[in-house]
């Protein structure tokens, strides 16, 4: 049997004309575009949308349990789509994500290979998308503009979400921000698969004329709960993942902050250099993430200032969440999300947003390391936060996240009612923010 798990089918580039690629759904608007970048690029593919219980046990039953909940449930929705019936399984590939280093999510390639053929789909091939040259016979090549292309699409996709989520709460006709978000979702899929819109100059063009539409949306903005999302990559940004914890929050009239994709894209090209000049390296590659980092600021600096300039929460740029970790972890942690899990947490802080959630899959060492196990030295800096850690896994049920998440928010509303108990907490957050930003 093994001898089939490492005979595994290549996606080969013949392949790109005959199969239809599934694309699993964890980050649902950035990926969209994501997609569209893959059919421009001559590809066919499909991003799934099956959710329910039939997605987690399918994983349980083709994957050992003891494997992380985000790799259940990326087979299990793989598997679930293969047995529709909707698709010809001898025409059809996956897709799948590699990040490399420390993370379990590196080996998902593999324990999706074996459940396919466990499951009598062996003839079906995965596909690696990954940016440290991890499977380099996927057949799915990783170009400089192919890259362009995908960078582009996560801030446009970024930017979306966080203007729709900082304009929902407060709109006056209710669906008017998922409206305009779905109206500029066709029209930049539209610009992908017409190969625009992902040039910095048109990134710097369309950015502000998104941006001013939901700014012209009507809204009452009155104190709301102001609520962080952090967390392992896929259950913070997956509703199949999170038990649609963004829905749940708005049900409980709070605003939700969840913080762009590509800051964990940025903190994944950052990593190598410092990882050179910890442990040594070449001058290479000691410096190869400022390349990459200063290409991805172009569009970084257009989002921040369409945000300001439209009243919008901003987030800090990359090189100044660096900073946040001064004092609370060191950089050279960067297993999973590492450190910058924690710099996301003390971003939101400072922002207002001191009621967080995070989120992290059972057992999830580097969460409960960089999450989890932060939040005490977190809160002798800001006594302001208030945060609570939920697991999500097979065995947990959703009515016990909802109550675990709505006691933080009933200490989060008795604040907002009575904000003057907190001025000391207020000013020790504000002479932080001064030391942080220095320089």
């Amino acid at each position: 049997m093994e001898e089939l798990f490492m005979d595994y089918p290549r996606f080969t580039p013949e392949m790109k004309k005959t199969h239809k690629i599934l694309i699993p759904n964890m980050a649902p608007v950035q990926f969209r575009i994501l997609a569209a970048v893959m059919q421009e690029a001559g590809y066919t593919c499909e991003l799934l949308e099956n959710c329910g219980s039939q997605v987690c046990e399918l994983g349980l039953k083709y994957v050992h349990n003891d494997t992380c909940y985000p790799a259940l449930l990326v087979i299990g929705q793989f598997l679930d789509a293969l047995g529709s019936g909707k698709y010809d399984l001898d025409h059809t590939a996956l897709i799948i994500t590699q990040t490399g280093g420390g993370c379990r999510a590196s080996n998902y390639i593999h324990l999706l290979r074996k459940a396919l053929v466990k499951a009598g789909y062996g003839q079906v091939p995965v596909v690696s998308l990954n940016f440290s040259g991890l499977e380099k016979d996927s057949g799915f090549p990783m170009t400089v503009p192919l890259m362009r292309k995908l960078l582009a699409c996560i801030y446009y996709g970024d930017l979306l979400v966080t203007l729709k989520a900082q304009t929902e709460p407060y709109e006056l006709e209710k669906g008017a921000a998922q409206k305009c978000q779905d109206r500029w979702l066709d029209t930049i899929c539209g610009w992908v698969l017409e190969n625009k819109g992902w040039s910095g100059r048109e990134i710097k063009a369309a950015m502000p004329k998104i941006a001013a539409d939901f700014a012209a949306i009507p809204v009452h903005r009155v104190p709301k709960v102001k609520v962080g999302v952090v967390g392992e990559i896929y259950v913070k940004y997956s509703p199949l993942g999170n038990n649609d914890l963004e829905k749940f929050l708005a049900s409980q009239d709070c605003e939700v902050n969840l913080p762009g994709l590509m800051g964990f894209v940025q903190y994944c090209a950052y990593n190598p250099s410092e990882t050179a000049r910890l442990y040594g390296g070449t001058f290479l590659e000691k410096h190869v993430s400022d390349l990459i980092l200063k290409y991805i600021e172009g569009m970084e600096k257009v989002l921040i200032r369409v945000l300001k300039d439209n009243g919008y929460h901003a987030p800090l740029p990359f090189r100044e969440l660096v900073k946040l970790t001064d004092g609370l972890i060191s950089t050279g942690d960067k297993m999973g999300e590492g450190w910058l899990l924690t710099a996301e947490m003390v971003e939101l802080i400072r922002a207002g947003y001191e009621n967080i959630v995070c989120a992290q899959p059972f057992g999830c060492l580097p969460n409960h390391i960089c999450g989890k196990g932060m939040i005490n030295k977190i809160r002798e800096l800001y006594p302001q936060a208030n945060i609570t850690p939920i697991d999500y896994d097979p065995s947990a049920t959703r009515v016990n996240q909802e109550n675990r998440i709505k006691l933080m928010l009933a200490v989060a509303k008795e604040r907002l009612a009575s904000p003057e108990q907190e001025p000391a907490a207020a000013a020790h957050a504000e002479s932080r923010e001064t030391v942080g930003t220095a320089g």
